[in-house]
């Protein structure tokens, strides 16, 4: 379609590129710098084109084989293992998820109240409470992070994704135990 470059991408649009840009991240396309640089030009692009730019030179559909007017389709992702692997997904477990989210604030909220504690006792008064000013903003992070994870079905995703991770690794293991035979 003419012009596609100019019109103006959506949120959705956004996001598939975001997401594009993750998986050449793990398949190890693009090393950490590259992936953050490209996901900030992606969040702040405007038109097609500059999401074009940003998938330039990675594979996939090339922009012009994309959809010229909703490249992006909403709704969740199929699973991507073959097919000689079904996948049977658990139920989602929010529970796992948080906990992986909130684990490393809380040990270091851990230690730091522990170092409070000790130099509270060495002042032999109660001081203020040093470390909220680590702690507050870090947990105001998190808690919108959870929030948002958890509207949008995030702990699921995560529950598919090791699912498949481990289908893959069983998967592989039955190859390497065919080639001992």
């Amino acid at each position: 379609m003419e012009g596609r470059e100019e019109m103006r991408a959506a949120d959705a649009d956004r996001q598939a590129t975001a997401e594009r840009l993750r998986v050449a991240l793990e398949e190890g396309r693009l090393n950490l710098h590259e992936y953050d640089e490209r996901l900030g030009r992606a969040y702040g692009a405007k038109t097609y084109g500059e999401l074009d730019e940003v998938l330039a030179d990675l594979p996939g559909p090339a922009p012009a084989e994309r959809s010229a007017v909703a490249p992006v389709q909403r709704g969740p992702e199929p699973a991507q293992v073959p097919e000689e692997a079904p996948v049977a997904v658990p139920a989602p477990n929010s529970t796992r998820w948080l906990i992986q989210a909130w684990l490393p604030w809380l040990r270091v909220a851990g230690i730091l109240t522990a170092i409070w504690l000790l130099s509270c006792l060495g002042a032999r008064e109660l001081v203020f409470y040093w470390p909220a000013y680590p702690l507050v903003p870090w947990g105001a992070v998190l808690l919108m992070r959870t929030a948002g994870g958890l509207a949008t079905g995030e702990p699921r995703r995560e529950a598919e994704r090791r699912e498949r991770r481990r289908a893959r690794r069983e998967a592989r293991r039955r190859v390497g135990e065919g080639e001992d035979r």
